[in-house]
């Protein structure tokens, strides 16, 4: 309330000074001048330009998060650049980040982020690069983007959904969703083969052990392991219905994980080459509909020795796995997302789970016309040891509508996510002059490069 006064009362000046000042980081310093005179628990929350509102700390901690411990990082030379999904994904080796970025329409982006440089570029368009005919076309990268352990990355492709669901069948339909590796030292990108015909590629991991990819489809929810050093591919089955869940992950070990349709946890164990199912569900509110639990998980994040996996779901859970060798492990339950009133607690859309090197869990609850609060994606932060949650920067949905990625974190504790701004069927970027998708660059520790 306190800063909503205090918005009204210096709107006017506010105003006078944009006329004034030629530029914007001016007005923000003039801004923060101003809020630094109002005690922090008297305002209780800082308002700064564009809409966005950061939430200060006031419980004693040594300092709060402001606009310099975030950034938002556009993708250059791609006037068309509409959406991202869950394609993003950090290599140790290069110290790069990579994101998959589409129109939605006929082409789609690989951008690689040089962290130490502070430099976005385009790579190229993976239907040039990998060769592709016109019946193979791609609407999307919609997998996570892994490294292996010699610095070649590799990520899946996706038919667009609706557009896929259409054509899916006929002669000049959707061909495949195929397993795409990039050589960063050669600068080139190879085709590695396709997974199931007619088939979308929704997500996929890597066993750094032996270069042995896991993956699962759409629209049928194959789960598929990939041998790529022998060219075998194993398909396992269906492990779905209806809506495909759309995150699968990996242990120290090597083990992959997905959910079926009861949300119960399906461990491929490579060292028994077979999959083991848990025996129970998934932790889900009372009352969580049949869809939310099918959608299973939709984020996760590592702990540093991975001995902790967290996880997100589609029904607003935190969980906290603790992965086995042989065997599923334990599954504690940290409680919901967000308590907000006259909101039912599964009712909440995160597709995105980072940790911090604070041992803290950062995610954006919002997207698909879902949010925490109305027409405002808001960036959490939760303790997983006190269970204490809190939102410390909301934006308003015409700024960040949704943000995507799972444990992408750089050797400074950066954390990546992939975000945009419009919903997939907006109007806004119609004439493809109006980039609306951007990576986030975000550290609670300490300031981030602009």
């Amino acid at each position: 309330m306190v800063g909503t006064l205090f918005q009204l009362v210096y709107q006017n000046e506010i105003s006078m000074r944009i006329k004034r000042e030629s530029s914007g980081k001016k007005i923000l310093n003039w801004i923060e001048n101003c809020l630094s005179k109002i005690p922090k628990i008297a305002l209780g929350m800082t308002l700064f330009a564009m809409g966005t509102i950061f939430h200060p700390e006031i419980k004693g901690q040594e300092s709060s998060i402001t606009e310099r411990n975030i950034c938002f990082i556009h993708y250059p030379n791609f006037p068309g650049a509409k959406s991202t999904w869950d394609d993003i994904g950090y290599n140790s080796i290069y110290n790069t980040v990579y994101i998959g970025v589409t129109n939605h329409i006929d082409s789609v982006g690989l951008f690689e982020y040089n962290i130490s440089k502070n430099v976005m570029l385009l790579k190229g368009f993976i239907g040039d690069l990998s060769h592709l005919r016109a019946f193979q076309w791609q609407g999307k990268i919609h997998s996570k983007i892994v490294a292996d352990t010699d610095g070649s990355i590799y990520f899946s492709t996706d038919g667009g959904d609706m557009r896929q669901l259409d054509f899916m069948n006929g002669p000049h339909g959707y061909a495949g969703g195929y397993f795409m590796k990039w050589d960063p030292a050669e600068e080139r990108l190879t085709n590695v083969g396709m997974g199931l015909q007619y088939e979308s590629i929704k997500d996929m991991d890597i066993d750094p052990g032996t270069g042995i990819l896991y993956a699962v489809t759409f629209p049928q929810a194959h789960f598929i392991v990939y041998n790529t050093k022998t060219n075998e591919l194993r398909d396992l089955g269906r492990l779905g219905c209806a809506h495909v869940p759309r995150v699968l992950f990996t242990d120290r070990w090597g083990n992959c994980y997905y959910v079926d349709w009861r949300q119960r946890l399906v461990k491929y164990e490579k060292g028994l080459n077979k999959l083991v199912f848990d025996k129970e569900s998934l932790p889900a509110f009372p009352g969580t509909p049949g869809i939310n639990i099918i959608t299973g998980i939709t984020g996760y994040a590592r702990n540093k020795d991975e001995s902790i996996i967290y996880l997100v779901t589609y029904g607003g859970k935190l969980l906290a796995f603790h992965p086995q060798k042989l065997g599923i492990g334990n599954v504690d339950d940290l409680g919901g997302v967000f308590d907000a009133d006259n909101k039912e607690k599964w009712n909440y859309y995160v597709p995105n789970l980072n940790l911090g090197n604070n041992g803290k869990l950062y995610y954006f609850i919002g997207g698909h016309g879902n949010f925490a609060i109305q027409d405002k994606t808001v960036l959490i932060e939760f303790d997983p040891v006190s269970r204490e949650k809190r939102i410390i920067i909301e934006y308003p949905a015409a700024k960040l509508a949704e943000a995507t990625g799972s444990d992408v974190k750089d050797k400074d504790g950066n954390l990546y996510f992939a975000g945009r701004i419009e919903e997939m069927d907006s109007s806004a970027n119609s004439s493809g002059e109006n980039p609306t998708a951007f990576m986030i660059k975000f550290n609670p520790d300490k300031e981030v490069k602009q």
